[in-house]
């Protein structure tokens, strides 16, 4: 298995968790194209140089956004958006309370909008489909990532299949759950195999402590990193390992779940070819 070799990562000061889906193997005995599609944490705190780097060597054209609408108005804008080359789209995978249909705009036309003291508290309960209430508490998370946000889930593949040239960045506060769903199923379209995607997902946690050090340094994350032992936050294998398994069963694939969603055959060959030529 080759999913945890070290190239694959981009050292950046401003993030920890930030690697590039090319390289994987696929089931046809092909591989993964560099430089089409990268994975990371919050992108709030990238340097000037960081930034230099992503625009001009990496070519970085498009961010993908799972954040809320309160963790991106909370944190501010981050250095990328100040980057007239750079497109960014967000698709929130958790249920909030209200609806913007561009976050950005609100961003820049009502900077002054009043949000609950804890970002937490403008979400809307999670439900868990009866089937999946044994199911581990991370597993019912992600599952629900797809029961109850699948619309978002299906957007922001589509939005990565549409991107013209360039790289596309997608990414969430820690890049490892939100970001893990997304990029597994952009991963299964590309024919990476099961074992390789939970492996790809599971090298977060090399860089978990960075991850959970630059999340408690911002005000808008900081209680719910102290208020939790790190192994909470770390991920594990058998997480996505069930997820798929449990797609596999019920979708046949996570290609069936797309399907079944909206995402048809055209638009998996176009994210295919993001991926793969």
């Amino acid at each position: 298995m080759t999913s945890t070799q070290t190239g694959r990562w981009v050292r950046l000061d401003g993030t920890a968790n930030t690697r590039d889906l090319g390289g994987l193997p696929t089931s046809d005995g092909g591989r993964t194209v560099p430089g089409r599609i990268l994975r990371s944490d919050n992108l709030q705190t990238l340097t000037q140089d960081d930034v230099r780097r992503l625009v001009g060597e990496l070519d970085l054209r498009q961010v993908v956004d799972l954040r809320t609408t309160a963790e991106i108005l909370l944190e501010g804008r981050g250095p990328l958006r100040d980057v007239p080359q750079v497109s960014h789209r967000h698709f929130t995978l958790l249920p909030e309370r209200g609806h913007h249909t561009d976050v950005f705009a609100v961003e820049e036309d009502d900077p002054e909008l009043d949000l609950p003291a804890g970002w937490m508290e403008s979400l809307l309960p999670r439900q868990v489909a009866a089937h999946d209430e044994g199911e581990p508490p991370a597993v019912r998370s992600y599952l629900g990532y797809l029961g109850q946000r699948g619309d978002n889930v299906v957007a922001a593949l589509r939005a990565l299949a549409q991107a013209g040239p360039g790289a596309s960045v997608v990414h969430c506060a820690a890049g490892k759950d939100r970001t893990g769903v997304v990029c597994a199923l952009s991963l299964a379209v590309a024919g990476v195999p099961h074992e390789e995607i939970v492996a790809d997902y599971a090298m977060t946690a090399d860089v978990i402590e960075g991850v959970v050090a630059r999340l408690a340094a911002s005000p808008t994350y900081a209680e719910d990193m102290v208020t939790r032992d790190i192994a909470v936050h770390t991920p594990r294998a058998e997480t996505m390992d069930r997820v798929l398994t449990l797609l596999d069963e019920r979708h046949g694939g996570a290609r069936g779940w797309l399907e079944a969603h909206g995402f048809g055959a055209d638009e998996q060959a176009a994210l295919r070819a993001r991926l793969r030529s």
